[in-house]
């Protein structure tokens, strides 16, 4: 069975007034839309042609989400727990309502993410940069009190993820206020040539957010850009906030977000240290494949995987194990299931789902197109 599945964009403050519409060959509707999303998810299931949604069909069971994002302004810093810390969070605030804005945990599932890049540049702020990488940027800040605080947290620490997490949680504390409005005002005027990309994100975020201490997060963090194509994983614990640019998303279905800063939202700075894997990296970009008209990311969790797909013009068939989604972001798309063998096209922007009576589905047309589907 092929479903067509389409939505309506969210319209979170942080979401492009234009991307969407652009990729979709439509006019802005004026204000911001952030995201899409195609799953089962209860806080936005998605649409059926016969006017029920998604969830009807499949009890609301799928373990994963889908969504395109387009983020025309950064998103708040964030962190997702592991399964046995959401399990364990979610006990805990059994007290509270379910929608209560308080509540840390909505759900006892963890979150983790992978972005792909469908706008030619997409910027991420991902992990936390080691601390010799960041010392050697805080030089370009000058010798401000407040950098020459957070200098002397960096370094105090018996090992640099202790060092990391403290300088997070000094970061996020109100007492420090005075000293990040000194770093801010570091960064407004700091130039760096080998740092000229960190600092130009993270002044373009204080501008957007001004005096907040996740400003000073952002500072420890890895600037990572993608070009088309290119996609990045983020585990749990792993601090993660997306700058800019149009993605296709794919996570555990899941809403355990631990917040830290930039953001008006609730922000539970010892529960976010809680979980925060605070050990220092780089975080590896994913690749399309150099050769072949099929790419599919590595990710090690059992609840998606995804697959990117160039069509040329031949058919491509794949198999699949569902329930999949296939979504298209370029060109003109169509799709037959083996069980289905009508074709059926797929509108830029949105997706069609294939349940688990099919075992491969055949794209045919031009264009680009994403497929998601449980992991292994």
């Amino acid at each position: 069975m092929l479903l067509r599945l389409s939505n309506t964009p969210r319209d979170y403050a942080w979401g492009s007034a234009t991307l969407l519409a652009e990729l979709e060959g439509r006019e802005p509707t004026g204000g911001p839309e952030a995201e899409v999303w195609f799953g089962d998810h209860p806080g936005d299931p998605a649409d059926l042609p016969d006017g029920s949604t998604l969830d009807a069909v499949t009890g609301g069971e799928l373990p994963y989400l889908l969504k395109l994002l387009a983020a025309g302004a950064p998103l708040s810093i964030q962190v997702h727990p592991t399964i046995a810390q959401a399990r364990e969070g979610r006990h805990r605030e059994e007290h509270l309502a379910a929608d209560d804005p308080q509540r840390n945990y909505r759900d006892d599932n963890h979150k983790p993410e992978l972005i792909v890049a469908v706008s030619d540049r997409f910027e991420a702020l991902a992990g936390l940069r080691p601390i010799a990488d960041t010392l050697r940027l805080l030089d370009a800040l000058g010798p401000s009190v407040g950098v020459a605080r957070l200098r002397a947290v960096l370094t105090a620490g018996p090992d640099d993820a202790g060092a990391l997490g403290d300088a997070v949680e000094w970061a996020l504390s109100t007492a420090a206020q005075s000293e990040i409005d000194d770093i801010i005002a570091a960064v407004t005027d700091a130039s760096s040539e080998e740092f000229a990309a960190e600092i130009s994100v993270v002044r373009g975020i204080a501008d957007q957010n001004p005096a907040d201490r996740g400003i000073v997060v952002a500072l420890l963090m890895n600037l990572v850009v993608l070009g088309r194509g290119q996609g990045v994983f983020l585990r749990a614990g792993m601090l993660h906030a997306y700058v800019s640019g149009l993605g296709v998303e794919i996570m555990a279905a899941s809403d355990n977000v631990l917040r830290g800063g930039l953001t008006p939202k609730h922000v539970d700075v010892p529960e976010l240290l809680a979980i925060l894997d605070a050990e220092p990296g780089t975080v590896p970009v994913l690749f399309p494949a150099v050769a072949g008209l099929v790419t599919s990311y590595s990710v090690d969790v059992p609840d998606f995987s995804l697959r990117r797909l160039e069509l040329v013009g031949e058919p491509v068939t794949v198999p699949i194990h569902g329930p999949a989604m296939v979504l298209a972001t370029a060109g003109a798309v169509a799709v037959a299931g083996e069980a289905t063998r009508e074709e059926q096209s797929i509108g830029i922007g949105t997706a069609v789902f294939a349940s688990t009576d099919e075992a491969g589905l055949t794209l045919r047309g031009t264009g680009e197109a994403f497929i998601a589907q449980p992991g292994r």
